[in-house]
């Protein structure tokens, strides 16, 4: 038996404890799924990416009673709504769309990720299987130890969680795509039709990628910038007294600090000096190429 076989068949395993979890646990459902027949059912956390189609395979393949569950965020990648509607998967619609969520809070940081908190992370049915793996990063390869956590959505909230890939390598979720025939998301094929697992896809303009590839994905994307300041403008302008309005002259600056500074030291550095501040707007709209309100 191959190295994947045996992943595969150890998927499985945890699959079907997942579903022993749901079995045993009473069903709680938000009300969107409410009419749904779903005793029993395991959540497959489904975000349109590789691993999720992965997962969803592997819980047919398990025979398990499982929906896939594609939370909406407001900035999803081109082609992922309709991605998540071809494999079946329940689309929520957030309560508050990610752009209301600017107005309301101001600009999502990697230290203030409101963001994945309100549109992501909450719970559906009791039990949930994850495409988490410990390969994707050295975080997640010190956070996650076993193939089954506990988790607190809202501090009340316990959903069981199953990861059944938490030990597969990229190579591993190559080959079984391509054994299996699964068809994933458009983006991560090239022009030729080839399929390229190192590719990943998250929201639009995630505030919580690494500076440079923020910068590169705003310059795919310049209408985010656009749709950034714009809300961030009445944000801004409602709370007169947040502390963002101590450090910086406009939300011209709250952005430029964001995008292009690795530290608000490092924002003085760039925007101060002989000849004053530096208008950061017009920097914005000469580098992305497009007009600012």
């Amino acid at each position: 038996m191959s190295d994947l076989a045996k992943k595969v068949q150890n998927a499985i395993k945890v699959m079907k404890m997942a579903s022993s979890a749901a079995l045993e646990r009473e069903r709680e459902s938000i009300s969107e799924l409410q009419g749904l027949n779903l005793g029993g059912a395991v959540e497959i956390s489904y975000s349109t990416g590789k691993d999720s189609d992965v997962i969803l395979h592997l819980a047919k393949m398990a025979g398990i009673k499982h929906i896939p569950i594609y939370k909406h965020t407001g900035i999803d990648p081109a082609g992922s709504i309709q991605h998540a509607r071809e494999v079946g998967a329940v689309v929520l619609k957030p309560k508050k769309p990610f752009f209301k969520l600017i107005e309301y809070g101001g600009f999502p940081t990697r230290r203030a990720r409101f963001c994945c908190q309100s549109l992501k992370e909450y719970k559906v049915l009791d039990v949930s299987v994850q495409g988490i793996r410990t390969s994707e990063s050295r975080a997640r390869a010190e956070r996650y130890k076993e193939p089954q956590i506990c988790r607190m959505y809202n501090k009340t909230d316990h959903v069981q969680v199953f990861l059944p890939i938490l030990e597969w390598t990229d190579d591993d979720v190559k080959e079984f795509i391509e054994q299996e025939h699964i068809k994933c998301h458009p983006h991560y094929y090239d022009e030729n039709g080839t399929f390229h697992v190192k590719k990943r896809l998250g929201c639009m303009c995630c505030p919580l990628q690494s500076m440079g590839k923020l910068q590169k994905d705003f310059l795919a994307h310049p209408r985010m910038v656009r749709a950034y300041i714009q809300h961030g403008k009445i944000w801004w302008e409602s709370h007169p007294n947040a502390r963002s309005h101590s450090n910086f002259e406009c939300i011209h600056d709250l952005f430029f600090h964001n995008v292009f500074c690795d530290s608000y030291n490092d924002y003085r550095y760039k925007t101060y000096g002989l000849f004053g501040h530096m208008d950061t707007k017009a920097f914005l709209e000469d580098y992305f190429k497009i007009d600012l309100p």
